[in-house]
């Protein structure tokens, strides 16, 4: 198969969202994170903001078909600034478009129409901030290798958005296929991967959520 490694990672979902620079399957650098929601988070609260069902990122993705990803002016929050990500003023944004703002003017009624356009104009906001950071650390690191995981990445449109951007600046793609983006059995495969390499904790290890974000050291 192809080389992998060195690449840039990104791991979006709804707990992560974060760039990694990769040198190898047990070797990564942490080069952003979000400082408040994650894309997935934000996913989520949208689509029951409005309505939707859960998981939000399905939900989102099939009440955008119909919708003008253009109808309604959303943040890019942090699009400009850095690598690190934050999610919490857009799902703001949305909830403003959709119910109002305090002492404000009623907002258009959310016809199914104005729902579908919401859902569009949300989906597209965040894909153009992931694709936007990962074109980002693939120029600061001058890498040209890509890897993407995570439930998000099973999103329609990132897939899409990914695959043009890498196309268009010769950059290799490496995606989850859809059927391994909620797969937590994925994990297996870096514990063997450690395990190949001698890597391994006693028996009174604890669960430590942040722990990478802990640990690893971060550029920029």
């Amino acid at each position: 198969g192809r080389e992998i490694f060195p690449a840039v990672g990104l791991v979006v979902s709804g707990g992560h969202t974060t760039l990694y620079r990769c040198g190898s399957p047990v070797e990564f650098t942490l080069l952003g994170a979000t400082i408040d929601d994650a894309a997935g988070e934000a996913f989520d609260k949208a689509a029951a903001l409005l309505e939707l069902g859960y998981p939000g990122g399905p939900a989102i993705g099939r009440a955008a078909v119909d919708g003008d990803p253009a109808a309604i002016a959303l943040p890019r929050p942090m699009l400009q600034k850095g690598l690190d990500f934050s999610f919490s003023g857009l799902k703001t944004a949305v909830r403003y478009a959709a119910l109002g703002q305090p002492d404000g003017p009623p907002p258009p009624p959310l016809t199914n129409q104005r729902v579908a356009d919401l859902a569009a104009s949300f989906q597209e906001a965040v894909v153009d901030v992931l694709v936007a950071k990962c074109r980002r650390a693939l120029r600061e690191t001058g890498l040209t290798r890509l890897c993407v995981g995570g439930g998000v990445a099973a999103n329609g449109r990132l897939r899409d958005r990914l695959r043009e951007f890498c196309s268009r600046e010769g950059i290799e793609l490496f995606i989850a296929p859809l059927a391994m983006c909620t797969d937590n059995a994925a994990m297996a495969g870096l514990a063997w991967e450690h395990l190949n390499r001698g890597h391994t904790a006693a028996l009174d290890l604890d669960v430590r959520p942040g722990l990478v974000r802990a640990t690893s050291s971060k550029r920029g």
